[in-house]
């Protein structure tokens, strides 16, 4: 991070009445794009997941899926929550991109590790992407069904194989490829300066845990969400104070 602070307080430093010089703006106006994209998507992942999770869980006797989409009220709630997924993925997108922009702003004259950590940032990002829709797609359908169709809903056993797969695309492969962007956005954020040592050692140790990790619960999805938080807020640290002591 130094080496940022470094860089915009020579060029501030250069200009009359310190005004911040072109590139230090930019890279101001990445920080900022990249934190509020990032918390953005955590808050719209954290209301579809809670949404999304009054769908009937695996463990559960088919009267229960039964009775459940029903009812109808419960579907009409799985079914809001599986609309919020797109805006979600999208924001993530945007936190992606900035991400990506920013990192190589930083970069200056110093050279990132090699080009696989940042293939693998923007694969990973774009297949977490993919399974969040995936996998939200198979939990919600039989609700969806239920909000738009006319027709006989499919019977529970069908509504369980589409809910287990729906588990496995974000729990298996969704979980993991989470996992692979918080190590490789913490390797290339701790190369050019980003962030900070205990920001890192907290993602690598987050990461591990979503790799290793066997559990479908629920709570394990909410890590991915609460990284993207606490980096975001010190990306916006970073943004308000360009010139100030350089965390280590």
């Amino acid at each position: 991070m130094s080496r940022i602070r470094a860089t915009q307080a020579a060029a501030t430093g250069g200009l009359a009445g310190g005004r911040m010089p072109p590139e230090a703006r930019r890279i101001s106006g990445l920080l900022r794009m990249s934190a509020v994209s990032g918390i953005g998507f955590a808050v719209l992942f954290g209301a579809a997941l809670v949404l999304l999770r009054e769908a009937p869980g695996l463990g559960v006797p088919d009267s229960a899926y039964t009775a459940f989409y029903r009812d109808g009220g419960g579907g009409v709630l799985v079914t809001v929550g599986l609309y919020l997924v797109p805006f979600a993925g999208i924001a993530f997108l945007w936190q992606l991109a900035a991400t990506r922009a920013l990192l190589n702003a930083s970069a200056g004259a110093h050279q990132l590790p090699s080009e696989i950590p940042r293939l693998l940032q923007l694969t990973s990002g774009v297949l977490f992407v993919a399974m969040l829709f995936a996998g939200s797609a198979a939990v919600g359908a039989v609700a969806l069904l239920g909000s738009f169709s006319v027709d006989p809903l499919p019977s529970p056993e069908v509504a369980r194989a589409l809910a287990a797969t729906g588990y496995g695309l974000l729990f298996v492969f969704g979980v993991r490829a989470a996992g692979m962007y918080m190590i490789t956005t913490t390797t290339l954020g701790r190369a050019v300066g980003l962030f900070p040592r205990w920001v890192a050692v907290v993602g690598y140790l987050a990461a591990a845990f979503l790799l290793v990790s066997t559990t479908f619960h629920p709570a394990i999805l909410l890590v991915f969400p609460i990284w993207t938080v606490l980096v975001s807020g010190v990306l916006l640290v970073r943004a308000g104070y360009p010139n100030g002591p350089s965390p280590h």
